[in-house]
């Protein structure tokens, strides 16, 4: 019999850049909140936008968690955030004032310290980053969501900008915050970031395709997600979205482990 592990407060997931809670059909986290649910755990989705700005994507979140706090007469949520969904999370505590509404924040590869790689963003011409970034929030518009801003939300993830945010927005000491990092162990790996994992390798070493193994550490810090053998894992593959097996890797039960560390600790 499998063990049951209860939380005190309900979980919401809150997804990284370039998707939604549910892009398609296909669920963001994979198969991991259907195993929440079945183990009794109230699951809830942040409803924030694919390229929305931190700004703008946090307040979605304080709207989301009032909603949820007043649905499960409760005080506080868990949020378990996914890339740059950590960072509107540590906004929504600091900036929104919700640090007595979280009980914890667990990080799931967010690149906290941004990424030398993604200093690069700030070298391209303003206007034509302007002029790309004006197409891409016209399809996201289409595609869903409220306040796509591809040119400020992409910018926000350099070095520069992180260290920024982090000086500004300090971690509460009502909040726990744990973190993950995941390593994609070579470009073929996964071909979503056969160009993307070589880039980064280069300026910010190990990675798993967009967020480097050290820029994900932040509180607590629990270690590096990989597998056995030649391929890790990458960026999409950390949270289920390909519902695949991995080799010397159980993610659901990784994921249940995160639930047993909230537990015992009374969230």
């Amino acid at each position: 019999m499998e063990e049951t592990i209860a939380l005190h407060y309900p979980v919401l997931f809150i997804h990284g850049a370039g998707f939604r809670d549910k892009t398609l059909g296909v669920n963001y986290w994979g198969r991991i909140p259907k195993h929440y649910v079945e183990n009794g755990i109230s699951v809830y989705y942040g409803g924030t936008d694919a390229w929305g700005s931190i700004e703008k994507n946090g307040e979605l979140i304080q709207t989301r968690i009032h909603e949820i706090l007043k649905t499960e007469k409760t005080d506080k949520v868990n949020i378990i955030a996914h890339s740059r969904g950590g960072l509107e999370a540590r906004y929504v505590i600091n900036e929104l004032a919700m640090a007595e509404k979280i009980a914890s924040l667990t990080t799931i590869s967010t690149p906290h310290h941004g990424s030398k790689a993604m200093n690069i963003a700030l070298r391209f011409p303003e206007k034509l980053y302007e002029f790309i970034s004006f197409f891409i929030n016209i399809w996201f518009k289409i595609a869903g969501d409220k306040y796509p801003d591809f040119f400020r939300s992409s910018r926000q993830l350099s070095e520069k900008k992180c260290s920024e945010f982090n000086s500004k927005y300090p971690n509460k000491e009502s909040v726990y915050y744990q973190s993950y990092a995941s390593e994609l162990k070579y470009f073929f790996g996964d071909l979503l970031f056969l160009f993307t994992y070589p880039l980064i390798k280069i300026f910010d070493g190990k990675n798993d395709g967009l967020c480097p193994v050290e820029s994900a550490k932040w509180g607590e810090f629990k270690g590096v997600i990989t597998t056995k053998g030649l391929f890790g894992i990458s960026h999409s593959g950390v949270i289920d979205l390909y519902r695949l097996k991995y080799k010397g890797l159980d993610l659901i039960q990784l994921y249940m482990e995160i639930l047993k560390t909230l537990s015992e600790r009374g969230c």
